[in-house]
This record gives structure tokens, sequence and C-alpha cells, in this order.
């Protein structure tokens, strides 16, 4: 981990190659920098929809001649850097089905003592396509000059307000929007951050956040809104993960790539753990009686009223070739002028139709559970990057009906009454499609209970622990032994120790 040197943020995840985003020194310290300001930018109306996807609508400006980025480079997070593999590697490196795991060298910790773990998938691609980070989120304080042409003032640096952030993600279609993700969504949140921090110290949000008072009923419609500091936070989180997907797409374009990847991500701040996810990865709290899951998966049968409904809207997206319907399997030329069941975008329940030629057409969602395709190619209807993804042999944009939004939600740490075997799980889905929530708790508890609390490295090996159990190792515990042919990546982050570090004022 570098020095703290002037960076704000000092993550455990290097820095990209040849050509890294703004805000990146070499040595891997992030220099500050205002974010520009992008009026409106999330408000999308149907003349700028049909402007950017659909067929037919004006061309984007070109942009300017220049010289192609080099591609993003393959690496592993740098808190890996010295580690091993897990005990017995060596020998298995030899068998070709040698699928060793890694976890941080002893001696290297991460914040929080927060474990971590990871595994390669079983030959299904080249490369590990899942990234991490972590470290420590420094937001400056900042005031507005008394000069209406002077920019922001920082105040001392015992003025900041400190976090921690912990991130996993899964890319598809190669690893490099998981690694530009791993290197930039931090340094996006924490611009977003410093935008609203001084709302978020306020007693109450204010409703100009340079104090001046137009209203004086300002602080009474602030109130009957309910707008509180979490949601200052929540916002800060949705406009990073756009502000991201904004900037890999960017960078794949200029770098001739192309991919995609799913985000989840914790945020300690001002006593509230912010869970944001925008995938199929998962987050659960696991105490010793209760199990709550942090997280919702998004995939194509999850939003598939979403996805129909942007389907009715501009059926243009569809170009002919597909039906936004859903019928229980894909209709066959015999089911011509019976009737069926079906639903469509503004239902919930079923209903019967008579069966028209348009109807055998591909479906828009496509197959079931894990077996869910958008379009007959993606499984996940919410992540990064994909901004290049057609379907095959077509020029059928995915990106349209791709959510690069999180859905955030809020733990109030402090009101936990944090025991000391308390845990937070992340995981991409390679370790749930084997794991339930029962069974990941339930080796959780038992794993705890028996090893010493002194460790500091109890937590990887924690999180060694629960990937050996997605490799057909039945350790008695859940006494399944199924198999993960996936890349799997576990975080595993202790409550109680944020009681010792404070709340980060």
């Amino acid at each position: 981990m570098g020095g703290m040197g002037r960076g704000l943020f000092h993550p455990q995840a290097p820095p990209p190659g040849p050509l890294p985003p703004s805000g990146w020194r070499a040595g891997g310290t992030l220099v500050s920098r205002r974010a520009r300001a992008a009026p409106g930018r999330h408000a999308m109306s149907a003349g700028w929809f049909r402007r950017r996807f659909l067929p037919g609508g004006p061309l984007p400006e070109p942009r300017p001649a220049g010289p192609r980025s080099s591609p993003v480079p393959y690496h592993r997070p740098r808190f890996l850097r010295g580690s091993g593999s897990s005990p017995g590697a060596t020998d298995a490196s030899r068998r070709p089905d040698a699928r060793p795991v890694r976890s941080p060298a002893r001696g290297r910790t991460l914040p929080w003592n927060a474990g971590y773990a990871e595994v390669i998938n079983a030959e299904k691609s080249e490369f590990n396509e899942d990234q991490a980070a972590c470290g420590k989120l420094c937001i400056r304080r900042c005031e507005f000059g008394i000069e209406e042409d002077q920019e922001w003032l920082t105040v001392c640096p015992e003025e900041f307000l400190t976090g921690h952030y912990w991130a996993l993600f899964d890319g598809h279609g190669g690893p490099a929007a998981a690694i530009l993700a791993a290197n930039t969504l931090h340094s996006c949140l924490r611009r977003q951050l410093e935008a609203v921090v001084e709302g978020m110290m306020a007693p109450q949000p204010p409703m100009h956040l340079s104090g001046r008072c137009v209203c004086p009923s300002d602080p009474q419609f602030v109130e009957e809104k309910g707008i509180r500091a979490e949601d200052l936070v929540i916002g800060a989180l949705e406009n990073a993960f756009q502000e991201c997907d904004d900037v890999i797409g960017r960078e794949l374009e200029a770098s001739g790539q192309v991919g995609g990847c799913t985000a989840l991500v914790a945020v300690f701040l001002q006593g509230k753990l912010y869970v944001a996810n925008a995938g199929d990865s998962r987050a659960i709290l696991v105490r010793r009686h209760e199990i709550r899951q942090l997280s919702s998966e998004f995939t194509p049968e999850t939003e598939r009223q979403r996805i129909q409904q942007l389907a009715f809207t501009y059926p243009e997206l569809l170009a002919g070739e597909f039906t936004r319907l859903e019928f229980p399997r894909r209709l066959k030329g015999d089911d011509l002028g019976q009737k069926v069941l079906f639903r469509d975008h503004h239902m919930r329940g079923w209903s019967y139709k008579r069966v028209e030629k348009s109807d055998l057409k591909y479906p828009l969602i496509h197959g079931q559970g894990r077996q869910a395709r958008l379009l007959g190619t993606l499984a996940v209807s919410r992540g990064l990057g994909d901004h290049q993804l057609r379907v095959l042999d077509t020029d059928i944009q995915l990106k349209p009906f791709l959510l690069s939004i999180p859905q955030v939600t809020v733990l109030d740490v402090h009101q936990l009454a944090v025991q000391e075997e308390d845990v937070v799980v992340m995981a991409t889905d390679g370790l749930w499609d084997v794991l339930s929530n029962e069974q990941v708790a339930l080796l959780v508890r038992s794993f705890l209970t028996g090893n010493q609390k002194d460790d500091p490295h109890r937590f990887s090996e924690l999180a060694k622990m629960l990937i050996h159990n997605t490799q057909g190792q039945d350790n008695g515990a859940t006494g399944e032994g199924q198999v993960s042919y996936d890349d799997v990546s576990v975080f595993v982050i202790p409550l109680h120790s944020q009681a010792q570090e404070g709340s980060g004022h």
C-alpha cells in the first residue's frame, strides 16, 4: 500500500497501464481534482434516447483524430502481490485441473483486517475476469470562497471525513472493463462525495449548498421530503457508477477493446455501511442468530418488466428480430393459432393470447434462472461497460437495456450492537451459484467459533475456506460438495473492527 502523500484515496488495487484514467499519478497516488459539472446528465428524455441509441437518429459528432491508446493490461489486485496459493497448491499445480486459491500474503493487511480470497475459473476463459479493490476514502471538507470567482477552499487535513471501501467486479467479454472499474470507481465516488460533503456534515442537508437562504421555508421543504445525509451518500454512489460507466465506455472505445462487468461495492461512512450493487454478485450480513441479504441480483428475469417496458416504448431496439412477450417456452410453428400463456410489460400475472406469426420470433428474455439471457446474449441486466456489445451477427445493441445505476442498501452499523463474530460476506456469483446464504452462514459461524481471535489473517482464511467449498470439497459443514466452474472472489468484512477505529471523522 502506497504512502499517504497528497492522495485522497489510497487503493489496494493497482493503477492501470500505459494510459491511466485521469487523476492517477505514478506510484498509485490519486491526485485531487475538481469534478467537471455535467448538468442534466441523468435526464433520459425520449429525444435523447432516440438520438443516442435508435437507428436513423443523427450521428454523433466525430471524435478528433488521435493515436489509438494501448490496451488495458491484465493484472491482479495489488494487495495480492507476494501472495502464494493455499496450502498444497504446489502439488496440486501439477494437475491440469488445478485451481489454486489466492489470498493476501501474511503481513499484508486490508482495511479492518478484512479477508480476501479468489480462484480462477476452470478454463472458461484465459484470465480471471474478476477484479477487486479496497482502501481508505479521504473526503475533503470544502467551503465556498468569499469571492464569486473563487474555487473551493480546502480545509486543513484534520477536517477530512474518512471512510472505507471494498469492491468486487465480475467481468465478462474479457477482463478490461473490470480492471478499469477497479481503478476508476473509487475516484469517481470520492469526487461525488466531495461535491456533497458539506450537506452530509450538516444536521440537515440544506436546500442550497452555499448556505444561501432564498426561501425561509426551505428547511421545512427538505424535511417534508425526508432528505437525510444518507440520501446524499446514496446519490453519490449512483452518480459515481454512472460516471465510471462513461469512463469505461471511452477507454474501451479508444483502446479498441470490449467487455463489461458487474459491480458490488461496500462503503463505510459516518457509522453506516452502504452496499451498492449492479449485477449478480451478492453481499450478506452474518450474525450469530441472523442472516440478512444486503443486495439483490439484477438479471433479465428479475428486471423483466423494466426490459419489456423499454422494448414496448422503443420497438426499434428489437429491429424486428425479437418478440418482447414472455411465454413459458419458446413457441413453435405448431403453436400458431393456439391460445397460450403469456405476459407483457404491464403484467405480473399471466393470461392467454392467440399465437400470431410475430410471436414465433426469438424472445427478448429467454431461459430460466441462471440460464436466462437478455437477447440471447447476456445473463445480467445491470453493470458497467458493454457499450459495444451487440447480438451475434446483428447491429442490435444491448446497452440500451442495461442499467449502470446500483441498488443501494444502508446498514446502520452503530445500531446493531455489533458482536465480535459479525461479518459481511461479499462475493461474485461463482460462490452463490453453489452455496446458499444459509450454507455460507453455517460455514462462517463454524469457522469463527473454532479459530484464534487474535489472528489478523483469520478472515482471509475464512474467505479461502468458503472458496474451497465451491470446489467439490465436502468438509461436512454443508454436506454438499458442489463445484463452481466460474471465477470466485470473496471479501469477508468484520464489522467489529469499525468499533475500534471509530466513525471516521
